[in-house]
């Protein structure tokens, strides 16, 4: 197989063939192999017909490439794959639209999303797609100039939808700085990297956003509860560093029967004793909140004083619980509607630049597959699969710190009062 030829050497008789273009930090970010391992590993040939590298670290280099495959329906799958690292067909059109013929999917076909920045060619021009997100597809408004990327739940019939690779293009996430702690840390998962540089990053990230446009999202599981790790949570809140929570049931449920009770699935957070009936705690919680009406009722009475939801109801922290289908009771703020959820947390995610996933496998995989690639993602658990699921479902912007909770809260807490101080 051809990997790449000589300016004399004669290219392989093969008979589709299409000139792609790709720029940027094509060489230091590794975008320039990806783009030629991808074209040889789907049966293709390439030749570069120009390149020209930046010299200095802040030119952006540029690559035109042959691309060949034995027919049409192979270089368009090429095409198709490469596209995502950022190449683009030189000779592509307008991107093509295809009204949606039904509601609640898309015509077949249509161009799917990744998490990367992304712009689409309308009768001549560049649209960028707005509200980026993976897996979705682009919905295009001729008339009004603009292009956002659609869940499939929320394709309604007549919508004009993106169908194929052409004229569409990607821009890649390039390389970070040198030695900023995120690019230091983002690679294989390991438990013995050093977590302090990233935490102290976390913590300069969340004293920005603080007074900033940025909003941070924490994404949170109940073995912050378990661990005793609350109190640490809910001084980040009382101080303005969180200003979303999204979590389930769980985590609300035994941060209120902590409140409440003193206990943890039962369990005493302050001996480490198991407490007589007090696996009974967590439903009497719910029950006094259900008859309270709702957590804000609850903390506006006096009943729930103290704890994450409360500071949260206090502090004016937007929260978004998510139900699931083993939830007790649930709380009255939980959405039992999976789709519904989706929506909300879709539309929460819109300003947010920063997101601290801690000790939840699931939720992290959900709000992961909402946020654009641009969004610095912190997940924080004592299993590295959760983490790897992150990088392999998309989210390869996620930075994996394998610790236990309370440890990472509080060196967390620790670093944003040196900050403050």
């Amino acid at each position: 197989m051809t990997e790449r030829l000589g300016p004399h050497e004669p290219v392989a008789p093969l008979a589709a063939v299409e000139d792609v273009e790709v720029r940027g930090h094509i060489i230091d970010s590794l975008i320039l192999p990806k783009v030629l391992d991808g074209i040889t590993a789907a049966g293709g040939e390439f030749r570069i017909k120009d390149i020209a590298v930046g010299h200095d670290r802040a030119d952006p280099s540029y690559a035109r490439i042959e691309v060949r495959a034995a027919d049409a329906a192979s270089l368009e799958s090429i095409i198709s794959q490469i596209s995502d690292h950022g190449a683009v067909p030189v000779h592509g059109g307008d991107a093509r639209l295809v009204d949606a013929d039904m509601d609640g999917a898309f015509p077949e076909g249509f161009y799917s999303t990744t998490n990367q920045r992304t712009e689409v060619r309308c009768g001549g021009r560049w649209l960028p797609v707005g509200d980026q997100e993976m897996d979705c597809g682009i919905v295009v408004d001729a008339d009004a100039g603009a292009a956002r990327c659609l869940p499939m739940s929320d394709g309604e019939r007549g919508m004009r939808i993106v169908v194929g690779h052409v004229g569409v293009r990607v821009f890649p996430l390039e390389r970070q700085e040198q030695g900023h702690a995120f690019a230091f840390m983002n690679s294989a998962v390991s438990t013995e990297k050093p977590k302090g540089i990233v935490i102290r990053e976390i913590a300069r990230q969340l004293h920005a956003n603080r007074g900033g446009p940025g909003k941070s999202l924490l994404v949170g599981g109940p073995a912050i509860v378990h661990t005793g790790s609350g109190p640490l949570v809910s001084r980040l809140v009382r101080q303005g560093y969180i200003h979303k929570l999204f979590a389930g049931n769980a985590l609300a449920t035994h941060d209120i029967e902590q409140a409440l009770f003193g206990t943890s699935l039962g369990v005493n957070l302050s001996e480490g004793t198991i407490v007589d009936a007090g696996h009974e705690h967590h439903l009497r919680a719910i029950n006094r909140i259900r008859r309270a009406g709702s957590i804000r009722a609850a903390v506006e009475s006096g009943l729930l004083a103290s704890g994450i939801m409360h500071d949260c109801v206090r502090h004016g922290v937007e929260v978004h619980l998510s139900g699931s289908i083993r939830d007790d009771g649930p709380l009255p703020e939980v959405v039992t509607d999976a789709l519904e959820c989706q929506r909300i947390m879709r539309s929460a995610v819109r300003d947010v630049t920063f997101c601290l996933m801690i000790a939840t496998t699931l939720h992290s995989v959900a709000v992961g597959n909402l946020l654009p690639a641009s969004v610095r993602v912190v997940c924080v658990d004592i299993n590295p699969s959760t983490v790897i699921k992150l990088n392999d479902r998309g989210s390869f912007q996620t930075v994996g710190l394998v610790t236990d909770v309370e440890p990472f809260l509080r060196a967390l807490v620790a670093e944003v009062s040196k900050l403050e101080a």
